[in-house]
């Protein structure tokens, strides 16, 4: 891919503009979603691009999982990545589902070491 700070600048700005929108989408389609970010390390993109779809608890998060609110999750990051002109891997490569009420437990509610760890 590209490697000058100025494309992954646009990329990125074009990445948050198509996931904030199905971010937005899925706040009124799916209970329990909470919120949703991504990781990437532009040096290895996409292979690198990570969407973590956030759930208030892990109840939630199951019920999304086993309902197949999960689907349209990944049916909305793909939409996302299409719009945003960036050619993914499979999409379960860039999907993971996580929650806010694990982090706290796990983490003490710090998102940054969290998405790290992967």
């Amino acid at each position: 891919m590209t490697s000058s700070k100025r494309d992954h600048a646009r990329i990125e700005r074009r990445l948050i503009a198509r996931l904030t929108e199905a971010c937005e989408t899925a706040k009124c389609e799916i209970n329990g979603f909470a919120w949703l970010t991504h990781t990437v390390d532009y040096t290895a993109f996409p292979q690198s691009l990570r969407v973590t779809w956030i759930s208030d608890t892990r109840a939630s998060k199951d019920a999304a999982l086993s309902t197949g609110a999960d689907q349209r999750m990944r049916e909305l990051t793909a939409a996302a990545l299409h719009e945003a002109d960036i050619t993914p891997l499979p999409i379960n490569r860039y999907v993971h589902f996580d929650c806010e009420e694990d982090c706290q437990r796990q983490h003490g509610g710090d998102w940054r070491v969290r998405l790290a760890r992967h």
